[in-house]
């Protein structure tokens, strides 16, 4: 492509509608914000005036969301300008989301607004020189909010900002009886029109809260009355709108407690908080977990609003040494740590003697439960934008492969043999690619908690000898495979089911004997102990190049291999793999020239259960 004629055809696009309207201010968004600073032509020109043209018509909260969300960072200093000059939250976004050079921030700060100034100051990111910039124009964001004439005006018109130090300086040392005082107003300065007025405060929400007109204070309440009361003011429109950088008043004025929203934590075998982070650490450390479990604390009489048949008590969960995620508790003490909790722990095990040692995990507080009518404002996770990424590609795949398999099963008529085998080919690709689409999407589900593995009953001795069966076919012609321990296998009996086991069992031997070397054989041996099955095969050679690190990543030139180990290569499968068994209750890494594979072991306990049902 020689010409970018993206700009001109973004510009002949209708914008009557709302909706169209919206799509083409993305779009200058985009394009106009990543051009150079000194980039000039008349699309150019044209661009940047449509895009005020759209500001008049787009509702000012629409065109904040989409200045927040742009493809790439904002880094063309005329469209920040012209944000910058636009509502507050429009500004704040734009300012929020712009990445400048050192160069364009100094060129551009002093041609700012006073209020792009004041949220531009609160940013940590900038450099010395632009910081220096700012504090030598003199940011006013810390003053109160102005106080009223008493005279009474024809219009509520705002005054000139007033510095709260030189409102509440000391008195002058001459001593003055109390019957002497006589309150008078102080001389305001000229009252003008707020055309373009600075607003005291970085935060829009709290300058406007601040800035409420009060009432007019008369004769006896002008002086140190108006003072006391805009100080009040002002600590009242700060505490609605709390944050770490908000100012300070003088004279001991400190910030409100804040309780952490998590601590992380480990436990002995026995479920007793042993160790803790944060300050309060103290607090936890001697708490029973399985204690204040609210199952054992509800009477058994009492019907439970919802069915809980799913999620295991704690103290259950922890006895069967299984993870827990998400399990609700209530503590009772100091009041950083009291209240509704939900812990999300993993066992450990003595690498050793396999003995249980206790749990590490955190301790975070319930997320509050947004209001029906409330506008979300969290920003998406990276696994759902991954997901919904998935979800656009499926469909043009899809399309493909059904139009191929119409022409090669010839369903609307007949079509020559070269185009049927074409078609063949090409759904045959398709299908592979909508293969890995849902490996993909299996990874992502996994690795964000969202898909869990079924459990069950499994032998893990039987799948691995009807896997090194199956891969025969594979290995025999090149005199390599998979050496299994001799004699009678133990009871290997896994919490999971079996079809769950066969896939992530296939995915590892599959990936291991595509890169054996003819003549090459990969011991396996087996272990049963601490409530856990360990598997441990050897690294093909190939495969002991690598790190550790190196062996679950996917090289951008590496892709399946030929024999059936996904779309994306060894890498990629063996990180599905070990997403499959951490989800299980296990996990998988290397150790050494082994892979080394645990699963959780099925208990005497639940194979009782499983055999009564």
């Amino acid at each position: 492509m020689h010409f970018d004629d993206r700009l001109a055809t973004v510009l002949r696009l209708p914008s009557s509608a709302d909706t169209l309207a919206r799509i083409q201010y993305r779009q200058l968004i985009d394009i106009l914000g990543r051009l150079p600073a000194d980039a000039q032509s008349a699309a150019i020109d044209a661009g940047f005036a449509r895009v005020v043209e759209l500001g008049a018509v787009i509702p000012a909260a629409d065109r904040a969301r989409l200045v927040r969300q742009p493809l790439q960072p904002l880094t063309n200093p005329r469209l920040l300008a012209i944000f910058a000059e636009a509502e507050p939250e429009v500004a704040t976004a734009a300012i929020g989301t712009a990445r400048l050079d050192t160069e364009a921030w100094v060129g551009l700060v002093p041609a700012l607004p006073v209020r792009a100034r004041g949220i531009l100051r609160h940013r940590r990111d900038l450099g010395p020189e632009v910081e220096k910039l700012l504090e030598r124009l003199g940011i006013l964001d810390r003053g109160l909010p102005p106080c009223e004439s008493a005279e009474a005006v024809d219009e509520p018109l705002e005054p000139e900002p007033l510095d709260l130090l030189d409102e509440i300086a000391p008195p002058e040392p001459a001593q003055i009886e109390p019957a002497q005082i006589e309150p008078t107003p102080p001389e305001q300065p000229p009252i003008r029109a707020p055309a373009n007025h600075p607003i005291p405060f970085a935060e829009f929400e709290q300058a406007a809260a601040s800035l409420k007109a009060p009432p007019s204070p008369t004769t006896n309440e002008a002086g140190i009355g108006a003072i006391v009361r805009r100080i009040e003011e002002f600590r009242k429109a700060r505490e609605s709108h709390a944050s770490d950088a908000a100012p300070r008043l003088p004279l001991g004025d400190s910030a409100a407690a804040v309780f952490p929203a998590a601590m992380d934590f480990t436990t002995d075998a026995e479920g007793r908080i042993c160790w803790a982070d944060g300050p309060h650490a103290s607090a936890l450390i001697g708490l029973n977990l399985a204690a204040h479990d609210p199952a054992m604390a509800e009477p058994h009489h009492a019907p439970a609003p919802h069915p809980a048949a799913h999620m295991p008590g704690l103290a259950l969960s922890m006895r069967h040494r299984q993870p827990l995620r998400g399990v609700p508790i209530e503590i009772a003490g100091a009041p950083a740590v009291s209240g509704d909790w939900q812990v999300d722990a993993v066992p450990h095990f003595d690498s050793a003697s396999g003995r249980f040692t206790g749990y590490a995990g955190r301790l975070r507080r319930p997320g509050k439960v947004a209001a029906v009518d409330a506008v979300p404002t969290a920003e998406p996770s990276e696994a759902d934008r991954m997901r919904q990424v998935l979800h656009e590609l499926r469909t043009p795949a899809n399309a493909i492969q059904v139009a191929a398999e119409i022409i090669q099963q010839q369903l609307y008529g007949p079509a020559p043999h070269e185009y049927r085998a074409l078609a063949a080919a090409i759904a045959g690709d398709c299908a592979h690619i909508l293969a890995g689409f849902e490996e993909l999407d299996r990874l992502v589900k996994l690795e964000s908690g969202v898909l869990g593995i079924e459990s069950g009953e499994c032998d893990l001795a039987s799948v691995l000898e009807e896997t090194v069966a199956r891969l025969k076919a594979w290995t025999e012609p090149r005199r390599s495979g998979f050496a299994l321990p001799e004699g009678q296998a133990p009871g290997l009996l896994l919490a999971i089911d079996r079809t769950e086991v066969e896939r992530l069992v296939w995915r590892i031997f599959a990936v291991l004997a595509g890169m054996t070397a003819p003549d090459e054989i990969l011991r396996l041996t087996w272990t049963c102990e601490g409530g856990r099955i360990g598997l441990r095969i050897a690294l093909p050679t190939l495969l002991i190049a690598r790190t550790a690190q190196s062996l679950f990543e996917t090289p951008a030139s590496e892709r399946g291999q030929s024999l059936s180990t996904g779309m994306f290569g060894i890498g990629f499968t063996l990180r599905l793999a070990a997403a499959e068994a951490s989800a299980a209750g296990g996990g998988l890494l290397r150790e050494d020239n082994d892979l080394k594979l645990w699963l959780p072991a099925l208990t005497a306990s639940a194979a009782t259960h499983s055999q009564g049902a």
